[in-house]
């Protein structure tokens, strides 16, 4: 006779995948970036993007867009604060949504009803950090760091970073070509 099964507790969070670092050198490499990022996204797919102001996360966005072939000129929602993309074809829309603006976690993204929308859409949320975490265990954290001050330096060092298990099982050392 065996022994009975230990019961299960709640699912312990994940631990993040080692992050990937890609060196970016122009505005056309970001999108182009976003554009193979595409390639690797799907449904259920909740992005969070962090840097400096002017870092390139609209512009990596932009890409995403363009490689998902969605309707619609991707551009920063600072003001209307979240933008629906619908695909052109197939594919999930683009839910881009700025969280800049919002002082409030989770509770003030709620009323985006973003967890109502995160299972039929890539979700990609700028300034998202310590707000929209709750929504899934899966995510994909993109930092995007830049030289700060009186520059025109062009170079950002890009790291993503994969959380659960949807990211552990994605190489995106391939994005890294």
């Amino acid at each position: 006779m065996e022994a009975p099964a230990a019961p299960q507790g709640p699912a312990e969070p994940s631990e993040p995948a080692p992050g990937v670092e890609i060196t970016v050198t122009s505005p056309e490499q970001m999108r182009e970036l976003g554009r193979r990022l595409a390639e690797v996204l799907r449904a259920g797919d909740l992005l969070m993007l962090s840097g400096e102001l002017g870092a390139g996360k609209t512009t990596l966005t932009r890409g995403l867009g363009e490689g998902m072939g969605v309707r619609g000129a991707v551009t920063s929602p600072t003001f209307v604060i979240a933008r629906v993309h619908p695909s052109l074809g197939d594919g999930p829309p683009l839910v881009h949504v700025d969280a800049y603006r919002l002082s409030g976690g989770l509770d003030e993204m709620e009323d985006l009803d973003l967890d109502v929308s995160l299972a039929d859409s890539v979700i990609v949320v700028e300034w998202g950090e310590g707000k929209v975490e709750e929504l899934t265990d899966d995510r994909l954290q993109l930092r995007i760091h830049r030289a700060v001050g009186d520059t025109t330096d062009e170079v950002r060092h890009v790291t993503l970073t994969g959380v659960g298990e949807r990211w552990t099982a994605t190489d995106l050392g391939v994005l890294a070509v």
